[in-house]
């Protein structure tokens, strides 16, 4: 795992959000204070998009989800309204990434090819290498396992919410960030796997054993 963009993770999706929240929430407000804190992070995931330099099913996805979890913070309205409105968030991404596992199109496995196509592999050869019976399962097995950690995070954020009110908001970004960590943790095995088991030649090389 690359160690600067966890560091930049943790400087823009904790760090900021929790500095931002403390210091202005007695100033502007529970809500506005919420909503400020969410900046940092939605302006890095903006840079992390453009520095793919294309739009693809992963930039896509990117903004999509980008633009609806903003709309949801503005149109909130309180600050205990957008933590339940960020619980429904979750549950909703979740259920997505559980509905590509059942058509057979796992989104981890349209990601990867993404990624991979921007490093020049052919993405025809590509989806028939990854929709190989094998490799499909781990695919789904780690967007089983990023659907997981959604609801997980969304579910201890209800029973934080229940007990702290709007004090929640911090406890919330840790534990979302421990969490996504250890679930990307387990996922590199997964990729790693992968490549193991394709065992990745050249695009010329693999159109030979097709």
């Amino acid at each position: 795992m690359n160690r600067n963009i966890l560091i930049w993770d943790l400087i823009c999706y904790v760090v900021f959000p929790i500095g931002i929240w403390h210091l202005s929430r007695d100033i502007i407000g529970d809500y506005y204070a919420m909503l400020i804190s969410t900046i940092p992070g939605f302006i890095y995931s903006i840079i992390r998009f453009i520095l793919l330099k294309k739009i693809n099913f992963f930039g896509i996805f990117l903004i999509v989800t980008l633009a609806t979890s903003t709309l949801v913070d503005v149109l909130s309205g309180s600050a205990i309204q957008m933590l339940w409105n960020h619980v429904v968030y979750s549950y909703v991404i979740a259920l997505i990434m559980i509905i590509s596992i059942l058509i057979n199109r796992p989104i981890y496995l349209l990601f990867t090819v993404d990624i991979m196509e921007l490093q020049g592999r052919s993405r025809r050869i590509l989806k028939q290498e990854f929709y190989q019976k094998k490799i499909l399962t781990i695919f789904k097995l780690i967007t089983f396992g990023f659907a997981c950690k959604d609801i997980i995070v969304a579910s201890i954020n209800v029973w934080l919410i229940l007990q702290y009110g709007v004090d929640s908001f911090d406890k919330g970004i840790l534990l979302k960030q421990i969490v996504g960590w250890g679930i990307t943790l387990i996922s590199v095995y997964g990729f790693f796997h992968i490549a193991k088991l394709l065992q990745y030649k050249s695009n010329k090389e693999m159109e030979q054993t097709l």
